[in-house]
């Protein structure tokens, strides 16, 4: 390795947005003793903020950058030449997804299955969304599937006085299974559409390789946490619907939205085009509506962007590493490394080593999507989730906390391991 003063200062703040990403309970803390409505309370709220974290380091990124080449416009060069379609792609699903005639057709779908199963609604819906609402996400891509489940969860558990280790245990759950419940298809789950092309795999491959492992575990998982869990989900009473009807003709044309979003995925000047037309049905309609949330896509998209911004000089000392490894290291490893980075920035890496054997190819993007649920930053989809999750009640006032996170997600990563690595 022979990395540059660039890449060197990149490594540099990527370990500080790490670092500041375990620290946001901190913060919050902090921002809790300071003067109410005071400059030095607002800061440290901000800072608190899991889904700046990133966005701010990146920045501080750009003016280092700057200020090492002796000029500001290395730093827009570099800037420049990133690919952000990603971030901007989930910041308009999310805004999409997250309105009231999308969720209300997500969430009658998962009560229709739900009445299936001969148990009380609070457990029944529990089953049916965590066990089949991810696999969704192998269809309407996964930063929709997790914006619609999170906010059928906020709904029905999150805000309805659940414990703590049912909330942590859920939400690492729901982090797991939507990492690998993208895998069915090839153009889904971000770690497999960073090498779908390269290496030609397309949905037979996907189903065959990787489906059926993705809905085994999706299942297993759900079951084991709603086992142990079993007699408070069993005590949930009913939810209540408290909003109106929406107009049939309304919940197509938002359908329509964002089959045409996905549809363009990687072309965020037609997909934004979309996103401006369907803010005019919105407005048009606001007795239908709820809320836009805007603000969360925002965040959730700064921190994408933030995350590709810094994470892009990482393969200095990342693409070594993965040429290193062989079979169970690589998927082990590659596992492991999702905690720090995101997986997506893992597989793309292993797509530019020439002559990887197809062994490899599959410890690489299965350890990828196995890790996908052990942290905030492990998958692209987790900000959407956890800025939806992190104002629930169940969290008071200091949001989610990445030892919570971690520790709620390890046994549904275990169980994916099993299926993706162990099981033929």
């Amino acid at each position: 390795m022979n990395p540059s003063p660039s890449e060197i200062l990149a490594s540099v703040f990527f370990g500080l947005a790490v670092l500041h990403t375990f620290s946001v309970k901190r913060f919050a803390h902090w921002a809790h003793l300071s003067p109410p409505g005071s400059i030095k309370e607002n800061v440290l709220h901000f800072m608190a903020e899991t889904e700046v974290v990133f966005g701010v380091w990146a920045a501080a990124l750009f003016l280092a950058v700057g200020a090492l080449q002796g000029s500001i416009k290395d730093a827009v060069s570099y800037i420049e030449g990133l690919n952000f379609t990603e971030p901007k792609f989930v910041l308009v699903v999310m805004v999409v997804a997250a309105t009231r005639p999308v969720v209300k057709l997500a969430e009658s779908f998962v009560l229709l299955v739900a009445g299936l199963i001969p148990l009380a609604e609070g457990l029944s819906f529990y089953l049916a969304a965590l066990a089949l609402g991810p696999l969704l996400g192998s269809f309407i891509t996964e930063p929709a599937a997790m914006t619609l489940l999170a906010l059928m969860l906020k709904r029905r558990y999150f805000n309805r006085g659940i414990s703590v280790r049912l909330a942590y245990a859920t939400l690492g759950l729901l982090f797991v299974n939507v990492s690998v419940g993208g895998t069915l298809t090839h153009f889904a789950a971000p770690p497999v559409l960073m090498v779908a092309a390269k290496w030609n795999w397309d949905t037979t491959f996907m189903l065959t390789h990787f489906g059926w492992r993705a809905v085994v575990s999706c299942l297993v998982s759900t079951c084991a946490v709603a086992l142990i869990f079993r007699k408070e989900l069993l005590a949930m009473p009913a939810a209540q619907d408290e909003s109106s009807g929406v107009p049939s003709w309304l919940t197509g044309i938002h359908v329509a939205s964002l089959g045409l979003v996905v549809y363009f995925a990687h072309h965020p000047d037609v997909f934004f085009g979309v996103l401006v037309l369907f803010l005019g049905v919105v407005t048009a309609t606001k007795e239908y509506q709820d809320d836009l949330k805007l603000r969360q896509g925002l965040l959730v998209g700064f921190f994408l962007a933030g995350l590709v911004t810094l994470g892009s000089l990482q393969a200095y000392w990342l693409k070594p590493l993965i040429q290193s490894l062989n079979g169970a290291a690589l998927f082990f490893g590659a596992a492991g490394l999702t905690a720090i980075t995101d997986n997506a920035a893992l597989t793309y890496l292993g797509s530019l080593i020439e002559g990887i054997p197809d062994e490899l190819k599959y410890a690489l993007v299965a350890g990828a999507v196995a890790g996908g649920g052990l942290t905030v930053i492990a998958n692209a989809p987790n900000p959407a989730g956890a800025g939806i999750l992190q104002d629930a009640k169940v969290f008071e006032e200091e949001g989610i906390s990445p030892l919570g996170l971690f520790l709620g997600s390890l046994g549904p990563t275990v169980v994916a391991v099993v299926f993706f690595w162990f099981v033929s």
